[in-house]
């Protein structure tokens, strides 16, 4: 925005379609929730479906965002501020989608495993898929085998997302995928990993589809998986 016009107050419903979206995309950059909430509900009510709301104003605003925070330019707080930005656009959304009957792009069980109790990466996974279209369902911290299982089997899930930060915990990854072969169930989900302490072999080695190092590349292979099975 130029400097003449920071001044000036926005008003949102005075906007036309086209740059009130634009609009939204630099207010959920910025983690404006009630200005994303506001900016949902006048679409909403100018007749747009909520299925093009989240696509054209949340979801490409997220694209956005998770570009920049591969790249560096954002960091976790700011990402977390329009993660909880666009959550506030969602919970206006969330309702319609279901009345709808709109499918989302896919279901993700996410959580971290046995032993660990960090969640601000699996957090902001859960958020970024959240974004892209995917409906998550976080089942926290500290999880055994059986209990993924049983969350990918009880939501349907498409994938499975596994989040470890400690060196310790790591090995327990491959004890839920041998669970998972063991039981028959592998092939019938997408499993991913990550954790600081992960790389791309330690993910091969334990029989993940993919490591992600970060939450926008948890994003990309999510739907490149997903695309690659249908």
């Amino acid at each position: 925005m130029t400097d003449e016009y920071k001044d000036e107050d926005i008003i949102l419903s005075e906007l036309p379609d086209n740059e009130l979206v634009e609009q939204m995309h630099d207010d959920l950059y910025d983690g404006l929730a009630d200005e994303i909430a506001e900016g949902t509900q006048i679409l909403i009510d100018r007749g747009w479906s909520a299925s093009r709301v989240l696509k054209e104003a949340l979801v490409d605003g997220m694209a956005i965002i998770g570009v920049d925070f591969r790249d560096g330019v954002l960091f976790v707080p700011e990402v977390l501020m329009a993660a909880n930005a666009m959550k506030a656009g969602m919970s206006i959304l969330k309702p319609i989608l279901s009345e709808t009957g709109i499918e989302p792009v896919g279901k993700m069980v996410i959580g971290t495993v046995k032993g660990d109790i960090h969640d601000i990466g699996k957090n902001l996974v859960g958020m970024m898929m959240e974004g892209a279209g995917f409906e998550v369902i976080d089942i926290g911290i500290n999880i055994d085998a059986d209990t993924y299982i049983a969350a990918a089997q009880e939501h349907q899930a498409n994938i499975l997302g596994m989040s470890a930060l400690l060196t310790t915990t790591m090995p327990y990854m491959k004890v839920v995928i041998d669970t998972m072969v063991e039981r028959g169930v592998r092939d019938d989900y997408i499993v991913l990993v990550g954790g600081a302490p992960l790389n791309e072999e330690f993910g091969e080695s334990v029989g993940a589809d993919a490591y992600c190092r970060d939450a926008a590349t948890a994003v990309d292979a999510a739907k490149a998986l997903m695309a690659a099975a249908s």
